[in-house]
């Protein structure tokens, strides 16, 4: 039989069981079924990088208006959220806007004499005085494990002193707690590895004030034993804001969240660093809007507060669902930095194919990366490589969720390799972002064709998945489903003689 293309066809059928007759009125079949692309095709073609771009021109402002900078914990992030909160009650959304509190860092200085460093006050760990606490630096010797046990200080006296102690061989809990115990009263751990986005935290809070300084600083202040040193570490606690907006179409049972973080560091307006994948976000959510037909799958949109402190908007969100909302997150797609100005094409490394780093996604991740892959390949033009889940981004709770995730990045601070420009264009021997985390993350610093095209890769993927994620967890969509369920009933409802024959 010819499918249907128009209004579904009723048939009434008779069975008779038992001298019960019972009158069934099912469908023939469903409706034909759209084309799996359809939605995405079409949401492809109402997005535009004109429409990101007003966005990012919004934020510029906000940042213009407020200290030049939209940080988590400061106005310029206040009125950020603002934005995009208004922004989506207008469309028509429901909106939340989740409080999480952290510590944020009021004061984070070292000085010797007329060498500055910049500490960053590990989480949780005691408040120096205003004005910080003056001693002599007591340079731990390096091994292994450094200032992990007490025979690390034997020889030292470091009463009154401010411990200086090389990262690694255990926790920093244990690291400021064995220096406390040593008599020292800061002590100052220093990276092993070179510099890297990193908020160290103390599990349980520690009895001294605790600081983290770069592996460069750590070298500098190795050479300054025994010289008087002011450390100023001081933090308090802070409320901020997520925004959730969620599609009221589709199931709220097999949800596709997309996600962007969307405050800066506090030394620019962050306009790449994230207001590119933060604007990108917007204009899908806006362009798909909240009932738009076809969406088998809700749709849910978040705007993270602090990623730049240590993911941990995104971090309290996942700990505020349960197990079963949790299961409700089919995948989560992540936006973070998508319009750098010498841009790499990238996709998170689903299936581990690059054999680097953190590993595979948990499953579907790899069919996640295949969606992207093949849009950026066969639309756009751009041949992708793959990019670790090195844990540098939102998809972190997610994937320790155990969440399938994706998404798409154009580079940081690493540096374009003469292959990657031959590939994709743009200037070898200098970052993706020459911009990253600095004052100069402005509208100049964008490169518009690469936001053009990602944000297009975007919107098709959310609108392939919105229509079906039966590659990425077994969920067929809802007209296949629907078919399935019209065949079991007309099967039940089948004389015995047409089931044998049907067999």
């Amino acid at each position: 039989m010819r499918r249907s293309t128009g209004r579904v066809r009723m048939t009434t059928m008779v069975v008779t069981c038992a001298a019960v007759t019972v009158t069934l009125a099912l469908p023939a079949q469903v409706a034909a079924a759209p084309s799996p692309t359809r939605l995405a095709e079409r949401l492809v073609d109402k997005v535009s990088a004109q429409g990101a771009n007003r966005h990012l021109i919004a934020f510029q402002r906000i940042a213009d208006r407020n200290d030049g900078n939209r940080a988590a914990g400061t106005p310029g992030y206040d009125a950020s959220v603002d934005y995009v909160v208004g922004r989506l009650q207008a469309a028509g959304y429901d909106v939340s806007t989740p409080e999480f509190s952290f510590d944020q860092l009021v004061a984070g200085d070292l000085t010797v004499g007329d060498t500055n460093i910049a500490a960053q006050k590990i989480l949780l760990s005691a408040n120096t005085p205003e004005g910080g606490v003056t001693a002599p630096l007591a340079v731990v010797p390096e091994d292994a494990d450094t200032g992990c046990q007490a025979e690390d200080y034997a020889g030292l006296d470091v009463t009154g002193d401010i411990a200086v102690i090389r990262r690694g061989g255990c926790t920093f809990e244990i690291k400021a707690a064995t220096a406390a115990t040593a008599g020292a009263v800061v002590a100052v751990i220093s990276d092993n590895v070179p510099p890297a986005p990193f908020r160290p935290v103390i599990e349980n809070a520690a009895t001294v004030p605790a600081g983290f300084v770069s592996q460069e600083d750590g070298d500098i202040l190795a050479g300054l034993d025994g010289q008087s040193a002011t450390v100023d570490l001081r933090s308090e606690m802070t409320v901020s804001r997520n925004v959730i907006a969620q599609t009221r179409s589709g199931r709220p049972d097999n949800v596709v969240m997309l996600g962007a973080h969307l405050d800066s560091v506090p030394e620019g307006p962050g306009i790449n660093d994230n207001g590119s994948g933060s604007a990108a976000l917007l204009e899908i959510a806006l362009k798909l809007g909240p009932d738009r037909k076809g969406v088998n799958n809700a749709v849910r949109f978040a705007w993270w507060g602090a990623e730049e402190l240590g993911l941990l908007g995104s971090e309290a969100y996942v700990a505020s669902l349960d197990f079963e909302q949790q299961l409700d997150i089919a995948m989560y797609l992540n936006f973070d930095m998508i319009g750098s100005p010498n841009a790499g094409y990238f996709v998170y490394d689903g299936d581990d194919s690059a054999g680097t780093g953190a590993g595979p996604g948990p499953f579907g991740s790899a069919q996640i990366e295949e969606t992207f892959n093949s849009y950026l390949r066969d639309q756009a033009g751009v041949e992708p490589l793959p990019t670790d889940f090195d844990g540098r981004s939102d998809y972190g709770p997610f994937i320790a969720a155990g969440i399938p995730a994706g998404g798409l990045f154009t580079g940081a601070e690493d540096i374009k390799t003469p292959e990657e420009a031959a590939l994709w264009g743009g200037t070898a021997g200098i970052a993706f972002d020459p911009c990253y985390h600095a004052v100069c993350d402005t509208l100049g610093n964008l490169d518009r064709t690469a936001l053009g095209r990602n944000l297009d890769a975007a919107a098709w993927t959310t609108g392939v998945y919105a229509y079906s994620t039966d590659t990425v967890n077994g969920v067929p969509p809802r007209d296949v489903r629907a078919q399935a369920r019209v065949n079991t009933l007309l099967a039940a409802a089948a004389p015995a003689g047409d089931a044998q024959d049907a067999a």
